[in-house]
């Protein structure tokens, strides 16, 4: 298996296009596929805060429905699924960029993407195990003993991470790092939490360089285990950067 995973998208759709260009995908009738046969894996978090969230779900969704790409959720794309159904839910954190996209659309336009939002969403699991085992993608990360099993307890785990209900000075939640305690065998692929550089802890890898907060947007070819990456245009914000902080 040879596949490409690429780090928290959030609407930055230039930097996505251009990390496919660096990675040799060709595009072809409006897919992006690799002349060696490669696919892609996306950890979550394609929408919100960046410039272009519908692009992006655009190309994923059509990667995915034609056998291109693998898909996981991440909590922002929870919270857009559950407007899009019609629960109430707070327009903050970026999903109030995502919505005015939408809301700029036409009627029919917006019925469209709703629904392909809606159908990626709904046909993804929560997390993947590949590779006979020995590869697991999963947006914030995955304990050992939960790697086979579903519920609330795994799927608060798998979106939110290791939370502990407390918060930082700066507001963003407290979240223990698993990473540092985790002994399986099967590399865990990751993101949620944006570091500066791809970061490697006892077979987990956190992909999610914060190209929406001016880092990096990142790919881990496996099985090579190497890391590609385009300069992120958007502003510098330190705070975001847990390892950066005070």
């Amino acid at each position: 298996m040879k596949i490409d995973m690429i780090g928290d998208i959030h609407g930055c759709y230039e930097e996505f296009i251009r990390l496919l260009e660096v990675l040799g995908y060709e595009k072809r009738d409006n897919l992006f596929i690799h002349p060696d046969g490669r696919k892609l894996g996306f950890v979550g978090d394609l929408t919100d805060r960046g410039p272009d969230s519908l692009k992006v779900v655009t190309i994923v969704s059509d990667l995915v429905a034609n056998n291109l790409a693998y898909y996981v959720p991440g909590n922002h794309c929870n919270k857009l699924y559950r407007f899009f159904l019609g629960n109430k839910v707070q327009q903050t954190h970026g999903l109030e960029t995502t919505v005015a996209e939408y809301e700029s659309l036409s009627k029919s336009d917006q019925k469209k993407i709703k629904k392909r939002f809606i159908d990626l969403y709904e046909n993804a699991p929560l997390y993947y195990v590949l590779d006979d085992k020995k590869l697991v993608i999963a947006h914030a990360g995955i304990k050992k003993e939960y790697i086979g099993q579903s519920g609330n307890k795994v799927k608060s785990f798998v979106l939110y991470g290791d939370i502990t209900g407390e918060f930082h000075e700066n507001g963003m939640p407290v979240r223990k790092d698993w990473a540092l305690h985790y002994d399986g065998e099967a590399w865990i692929v990751y993101g949620h939490t944006p570091v500066r550089e791809v970061r490697v802890v006892n077979r987990t890898v956190n992909i999610d360089t914060g190209a929406v907060f001016g880092g990096k947007l990142s790919a881990l070819r496996y099985p090579e285990m190497t890391v590609e990456s385009v300069p992120s245009s958007m502003p510098f914000v330190k705070e975001k950067f847990r390892e950066l902080w005070d």
